[in-house]
């Protein structure tokens, strides 16, 4: 994935007995890139959501050096702030499970996506592509009511993180306000990526008109120049679906390219999302071993 300004990688390094307090510079740097994602998250082409994923990379990075600290140990682990660190241990493993839901979906897409591809190099056209376009919607429709279920778990614990609520003075109170901020930025992360896995469709559940209808609504209603550089999935679906309408069996060399677009996009997202999640179940790991100790 390319670099951006998101994707800055960690200069601190070393390691301290210090107090974990505000001006210790590893909070210092977790504060640094939790301002600059919230600073980001109007942004949802698929480059901004990859910047997102490699800026979460580096928070997770720091994250660990924050846990890693004897004094940040220390209070984690004390008796009475443990309905405090289950709560974080909950919202870990609700974010590991909408991270799961991300990766079976894109996974899902991306298969689909390719052998749409192989159909249409076999083949040279359009001929019994109908049927494979149906099988494709079909299986982002099971994928949507999926990211629904997590968005909407997602936002649950969105609005609990808001109203939550404990002090923050001391060693203690300012560790986990540090990781609460954490969660709740990672929580506005993984929604913009379902949202932009799923497309328009997530916000229209209640309309019942047939899938094909929907998606072809949405392309009328959206601005086209602007929608080519929002969703390369969305892109794909809109072509796939142009072309097999009656009288309008041509330009699968655009479908294509749409297809590849979308491929390309969407194994972008996967390693971002996967370095991601490898650095998630690490720090689950870390606050765990603290208060098994």
């Amino acid at each position: 994935m390319a670099a951006s300004p998101l994707n800055v990688q960690p200069s601190f390094h070393a390691r301290s007995n210090s107090l974990p307090s505000r001006q210790h510079p590893i909070t210092s740097q977790i504060d640094e890139n939790v301002n600059r994602l919230r600073a980001s998250q109007s942004a949802s082409t698929s480059s901004s959501i990859g910047d997102k994923l490699n800026c979460l990379q580096d928070l997770y990075d720091y994250v660990d050096m924050l846990l890693r600290l004897p004094l940040t140990q220390q209070a984690l682990a004390q008796e009475q702030q443990r309905k405090m660190v289950d709560e974080l241990l909950d919202g870990s493993l609700l974010l590991l499970d909408v991270c799961g839901t991300a990766k079976d979906a894109l996974l899902q897409t991306k298969e689909c996506t390719q052998e749409l591809q192989s159909i249409l190099r076999r083949r040279k056209g359009i001929e019994g592509l109908a049927n494979e376009v149906r099988k494709y919607f079909t299986s982002k429709k099971a994928a949507r009511k999926e990211i629904c279920k997590a968005l909407k778990n997602l936002k649950h614990m969105e609005n609990k993180l808001s109203t939550s609520s404990f002090s923050k003075d001391g060693e203690t109170g300012a560790v986990i306000s540090t990781l609460k901020q954490v969660e709740a930025v990672t929580t506005s992360v993984l929604e913009s990526l379902l949202s932009f896995i799923s497309g328009p469709e997530a916000e229209s559940k209640s309309i019942r008109w047939s899938l094909v209808s929907k998606l072809m609504r949405q392309k009328r209603v959206m601005c086209k120049e602007e929608e080519q550089k929002t969703n390369e999935i969305s892109n794909a679906e809109a072509a796939l679906l142009s072309m097999i309408k009656p009288g309008n069996m041509k330009n699968v060399e655009n479908v294509q390219n749409e297809l590849q677009n979308s491929e390309l996009c969407i194994q972008d997202l996967e390693e971002g999302l996967e370095s991601f999640f490898r650095r998630l179940i690490k720090a689950r790991v870390t606050v765990l071993n603290i208060i098994n100790c």
